[in-house]
């Protein structure tokens, strides 16, 4: 899959991100030739700004400024509560229906060096994530030590921003994401890859509600998973929340 324009006009663009696209150039995965910011500078022919991020294996909306004025605007409101940052994801287990999740992060260390110093002496941060499940599924299939496997659809609200901090928060909650070699479990990791065709992180940014920074006119930028992600969706009939 190749990314895709959602929204353009004179001060900002929002695009579809695929998972595996890095959205902009990182020493942490150098040989990575999917850069979805030079991808779409040359698809508008001009400069662009970022404005926040998704992890390479995270797909959905993302959005870019055309000005260095437009894209700080922007970023001020993703980092207050003026701005509405909504995902859907995949968990093991059959999560609570809904609830808050409100428990201080480390940073993750992603070199060499960082990971030398004792995870004890890094300072948390404070981490809240707000979820509702959407919809369940019961499948006949031994994946772990029980004899059906347990699955459920959830829509997540952030509220802070902090790296991995979805994927890290439901693995405090016991209910760990479906594709994610980190923080998930291999088992239904692979499960999912063979037996149901999806070998992908089953996070995706679904909808960001943010106010223009030039015309103050409020913005509802939606958009569906695509590939197996989507098809797993049609799959065990489950309905995407109302955009």
């Amino acid at each position: 899959m190749t990314p895709e324009l959602i929204f353009e006009d004179d001060h900002l663009i929002a695009a579809y991100k695929p998972e595996g696209w890095l959205v902009h150039r990182s020493d942490i995965d150098k040989h990575e030739d999917r850069i979805l910011l030079q991808y779409l500078r040359d698809l508008v022919g001009q400069h662009l700004y970022p404005v926040h991020r998704l992890d390479k294996p995270t797909s959905g909306v993302i959005v870019f400024g055309k000005s260095g004025d437009a894209a700080a605007k922007l970023q001020a409101q993703l980092d207050s509560d003026t701005s509405v940052k909504q995902y859907i994801t995949v968990c093991r287990g059959f999560c609570p229906e809904q609830g808050i999740i409100d428990h201080p992060l480390p940073p993750v260390a992603d070199f060499k060096h960082q990971r030398k110093r004792p995870k004890s002496e890094l300072p948390r941060q404070e981490a809240i994530t707000h979820f509702k499940r959407l919809d369940t599924v019961e499948l006949p299939f031994a994946v772990d030590r029980y004899p059906s496997s347990r699955y459920s659809l959830v829509q997540v609200e952030l509220v802070t921003g902090r790296r991995h901090q979805i994927r890290r928060h439901f693995k405090h909650l016991s209910h760990p994401l479906i594709g994610c070699p980190k923080y998930g479990k291999s088992t239904h990791n692979r499960f999912f890859a063979e037996q149901l065709h999806c070998a992908r992180l089953l996070l995706h940014a679904y909808r960001l509600s943010i106010q223009h920074p030039v015309l103050e006119e409020r913005l509802e930028l939606v958009a569906p998973p695509r590939g197996c992600f989507m098809s797993l969706i049609e799959q065990f009939d489950w309905r995407l929340p109302a955009g």
